[in-house]
């Protein structure tokens, strides 16, 4: 039985690509709520209980961890929450296939691979990278069948909490002015969400895939500005691009502590930040979608319009 963690995006994103398969599947969350097609469960538990974490995972023969604590906690919750899932699976016997970002590298400057060192220097890169280590070292010593696949910030479909999430596209539709982080004249790789589950699911089915971090494959790397507009001409209005700065990030932040937490990783939007993620697309043969393709989907969604 495959069991997903998190019903947000990426989540439903994995259960999608199962379920297209036929493959049973189990979704859990801490409200234990999801709209869901019929033949898909969804479980309700609470990731920092360690027994209601193993309990859900008991009939498990894969788990795809794609859940996660409010970014304002990542400190303080993330390591305990994944250490749970980790004993979850063990116990059941599972392989485990961990979503990441690449926070673990820090300012690694130019392109980003996955043989970088962990080099983070903020409080969420380092927690990142501690989570990594702990995952590979339970595989090292053979506890535990791990593979993860690490994407960008994400863009798509029901995508809401992301730099280019439900804000950003909602204003484009209208023919608003969209507001973006850092300096939209620097190039940043972003993921497509159905890009990142596929690529979770294709690495639950291959045993060479585990002992290892893979960048999820990613369109070519364009500057923010460039991802905007060719989203404002598929919408049909002129671009219309503002910037955010720490400034600014710090007003919001008074407001809403997402708003402040993503001050420390302003610096991905402040330089080039592109992501390698070739060495997935040779070994599994599966290219991200086209970007233009990713971005009409992704203005095709009835979200938008609410």
């Amino acid at each position: 039985m495959n069991v997903i963690l998190g019903t947000g995006p990426l989540g439903m994103s994995v259960m999608r690509e199962l379920a297209a398969c036929g493959e049973p599947v189990t979704m859990v969350s801490l409200s234990g709520k999801a709209a869901v097609p019929s033949g898909v469960r969804v479980l309700k538990a609470d990731f920092m209980n360690k027994d209601q974490t193993k309990a859900i995972m008991k009939q498990a023969k894969v788990v795809f961890q794609c859940a996660q604590p409010p970014y304002q906690k990542w400190e303080h919750m993330f390591l305990s929450f994944q250490d749970h899932i980790a004993a979850g699976a063990m116990d059941a016997g599972a392989k485990l296939v961990a979503a990441e970002n690449v926070y673990m590298y820090g300012q690694a400057g130019g392109i980003m691979h996955e043989g970088l060192p962990y080099a983070a220097a903020t409080r969420k890169g380092r927690v990142r990278a501690e989570m990594s280590r702990r995952l590979l070292q339970l595989h090292q010593e053979g506890k535990l069948q791990v593979a993860m696949g690490r994407g960008a910030d994400f863009f798509g479909p029901d995508v809401r909490s992301s730099s280019v999430g439900l804000r950003f596209f909602q204003s484009i539709v209208k023919g608003k002015p969209c507001t973006v982080l850092g300096n939209p004249d620097k190039k940043h790789t972003y993921t497509f969400i159905d890009d990142f589950g596929k690529a979770l699911v294709a690495l639950s089915r291959d045993e060479g895939a585990f002992g290892r971090a893979w960048h999820v494959p990613n369109a070519d790397t364009v500057t923010t500005r460039e991802f905007a507009a060719a989203a404002y001409r598929l919408a049909g209005f002129p671009a219309a691009i503002r910037s955010m700065g720490k400034g600014m990030l710090r007003l919001g932040g008074l407001f809403l502590p997402e708003a402040r937490e993503s001050i420390e990783m302003l610096y991905q939007f402040e330089q080039d930040f592109i992501v390698d993620s070739s060495s997935f697309t040779k070994r599994f043969g599966l290219a991200a979608t086209p970007l233009e393709n990713a971005l009409a989907q992704t203005l095709a969604s009835p979200q938008l319009r609410r």
